[in-house]
């Protein structure tokens, strides 16, 4: 069952632009990655989807509805940390969770308090009186009290310590195996590489690559560095070499292609030591932009 389903979804403000015949589809049960830059469109996409804005053309649907016709239906299955969080400051974190959780169905009580536990969220407090990461605790449990079948996250370990990072992504997973389905949207590419099945990768508000991380990986470069006798393998005599440099008798390059061909042509020139190694998501992702 496809959770998301996007179709050429396009937003421009004014003659700005926010993003472009953007399309992709995550289906029920992944974690689905969605990384880029600050200003590349992550943002308006996810706002689109929510109907808090509305697209230029194109559709956005979830769980086969579609956002702006059936957005008040959809929103209560949907669980949303925005990048930044705004409250009303004079109210305390458990009424503000309290009057949350009376938009939907149940009681939520004890899954609060399960969720501040988890997050060492002090309910008592007041809201001015949180850092900016503790109002970001609150947005998560805001997101998740729920217990939503869709949970999307913009930017949400912004503001977060590492143990606190730790433990939210412990969290999500949780609430993956659960059944929840997660649109992970990011600049962070160690976060997204830890907890993805796919990845979308977005430039100037248009997608450039939608992929599986372990096929992405797999499809791109590899970095070979050659210990040898002569001073560097010729770039010219052999297709999927770049980038070639010789640093005190090792020569590195990247290359794409058959490794059992580049394995013949290392061994023609007395090679007496290699290291073949896969490009970290950072480095795709910087091939993508260049």
């Amino acid at each position: 069952m496809k959770v998301i389903e996007i179709k050429n979804l396009t937003k421009f403000y004014g003659k700005n632009r926010g993003i472009e015949d953007v399309s992709l589809t995550v289906e029920e049960g992944e974690i689905f990655g969605f990384i880029g830059p600050n200003g590349a469109g992550k943002s308006t996409t996810i706002r689109l989807m929510l109907s808090l804005i509305y697209p230029t053309s194109g559709s956005a649907a979830i769980f086969g509805k579609d956002c702006i016709k059936f957005g008040h239906e959809i929103r209560n299955d949907i669980g949303y940390l925005p990048s930044e969080v705004f409250y009303y400051d004079k109210m305390r974190v458990k009424d503000l969770l309290k009057y949350s959780a009376s938009f939907y169905k149940g009681d939520h009580k004890k899954r609060i308090k399960e969720l501040a536990d988890i997050m060492e969220l002090d309910l008592n407090r007041k809201i001015d009186e949180l850092s900016y990461g503790n109002k970001k605790k609150v947005g998560i449990v805001q997101g998740l009290l729920h217990q939503p079948k869709l949970i999307m996250l913009d930017e949400p370990t912004s503001g977060l310590d590492p143990l606190m990072q730790h433990k939210f992504f412990d969290l999500i997973l949780e609430e993956n195996k659960r059944g929840a389905t997660v649109f992970f949207s990011s600049h962070i590419l160690g976060e997204v590489q830890k907890l993805c099945n796919r990845v979308a990768i977005i430039r100037e508000g248009h997608i450039v690559k939608i992929e599986d991380i372990k096929t992405l990986r797999q499809d791109t470069y590899k970095k070979v560095y050659v210990r040898t006798d002569k001073n560097a393998i010729e770039q010219t005599k052999f297709p999927g070499i770049s980038n070639l440099e010789v640093i005190d008798g090792e020569v590195r390059f990247l290359y794409k292609g058959d490794i059992t061909e580049l394995l013949q042509l290392v061994m023609e020139n007395n090679v007496y030591d290699i290291n073949i190694e896969e490009p970290s998501l950072e480095e795709i992702f910087m091939h993508y932009y260049k």
